[in-house]
Formats: structure tokens, sequence, C-alpha cells
């Protein structure tokens, strides 16, 4: 047992390492991963319809899309999710109305059928899961979608960064799923948070990586990927 004693510069030096460029070990291996597209529904994706757009989500549509596509092209399974209005909204934590993310601006046509914004619309093979709040596998059955396709990896995508991907990929961690966060095909309502919420994901509840240096684990050599994940950080 080390009798050592640390100091608050070294402490601190360990942290910001960790939150800055820290990174989880563990393998990206796609006959073991899943895909999951948080939410890019039309109230967050289409512009200017609802207060609760996000901007950055629209923008990396495109992007995203051609994401999907690889990882359908990898065998990897998609897994959608949405807001709808299930069970007359009596599914929803109670506390939710409370809380100031709930903008006086209502209509009833927003967060009802939960459509996924048409450029990135579900196939019949896809799976689409509406959630009652924002982690993915509260109250879902998602973890036993993921159990019974021998998935234990899940690659995090959608939108919001700051509350559904990242309450989700701490969901995830907590029931032993490895967490592959993907830092550009992710969006929050205000891109000065994107980085914050990133670096405590990247301490200690995911692997964070960019599209590219996924789609490298996913085909090409861990040579390759290493080499990736560098110029990640680089870039940083």
């Amino acid at each position: 047992m080390s009798t050592r004693e640390y100091t608050e510069e070294e402490v601190l030096a360990l942290a910001r390492h960790a939150y800055r460029s820290g990174q989880a070990t563990f393998p990206v291996i796609p006959t073991r991963c899943a895909l999951l597209v948080i939410d890019m529904q039309d109230e967050f994706v289409r512009s200017g319809w609802t207060p609760y757009w996000v901007p950055d989500a629209t923008r990396m549509v495109p992007r995203l899309s051609a994401f999907i596509s690889q990882c359908r092209e990898a065998a990897i399974p998609v897994v959608y999710t949405a807001f709808a209005r299930t069970y007359h909204n009596l599914d929803r934590p109670r506390a939710g109305a409370f809380m100031p993310n709930r903008y006086d601006a209502v209509s009833d046509a927003w967060f009802r059928d939960g459509r996924i914004w048409h450029e990135l619309s579900p196939r019949a093979e896809d799976v689409l899961i509406f959630k009652p709040s924002y982690g993915a596998f509260h109250d879902t059955p998602l973890e036993t979608i993921l159990r019974n396709l021998n998935r234990d990896t899940i690659i995090v995508t959608g939108t919001l960064t700051t509350f559904c991907c990242g309450t989700t990929a701490r969901q995830g961690y907590e029931r032993g799923f490895h967490v592959v966060f993907c830092s550009d095909l992710t969006a929050s309502d205000d891109p000065e948070m994107q980085q914050a919420e990133l670096c405590v994901l990247r301490k200690g509840f995911a692997r964070v990586m960019t599209a590219d240096a996924i789609g490298v684990a996913l085909h090409g050599p861990t040579d390759a990927v290493n080499a990736a994940e560098a110029a990640d950080d680089d870039g940083r």
C-alpha cells in the first residue's frame, strides 16, 4: 500500500488530463456494437418549428445520415429513440413540469407523434423506441433489446448532448455496456456546453471519438484507430 501523499497540484493535473485527453481502453468491435440515434425528431431538427430546435443537430444531418449508412454496411443494428405522446404523458417524471427547460410556448402538435426527421427515417429492420425521459434506458426495453442482439457496446449519436445523449451514456455505463460517444455527431442547444459534457463523459463514462475515428475502428486495423484518435487529440 502506498503511503505517499498527493499534492493539490498533482490531483488537479490528474483530473485535468482525464477530462481533456483521457481515453477509455476497451476495444470497438463491430460485431458487439449497436448504434443509437437519439431524438433526431422533427421538434429538434426542423428549423425554427419549436423553441426546442437544435441548430447544430440540423447541420449534422448529412454527416449523421452517412454514418448510419456506414454502420448498416458493417451490419451494426440501428436503434432510434424519440419522444411521443405515450400514455397521455403519464409516464413522464413528475418533476419535469417544474424544470426551466419547459418553455412557455406549447403546441399540441409538438412531441405527439415522435416522427424522426425525414432524411434519417428508420428502415423496417431498425428499432424505434419511444422514451418517457432523457435517458434511453429508463422505462424502455432498450437493455433487453441490446442483450437479445448480443451487443454490449453502444455508439451514441443524436441530440441533446447535455441531456438525452449524455444521460443515455451514463445509464449505459451503469448497466455494464461499453459506451462510445460520437463527439461530432452529437449536438447541444448551447454549443458552449458541448465540450464540457464531452470532458465529463471522457473522464468516467465513455470512449469519446469522432465519427471518422469510429469508422476506422469499424473497418480498419488497431494501428489505424490509434492514429485517428491521436489526430482527434491534436484537433482539440
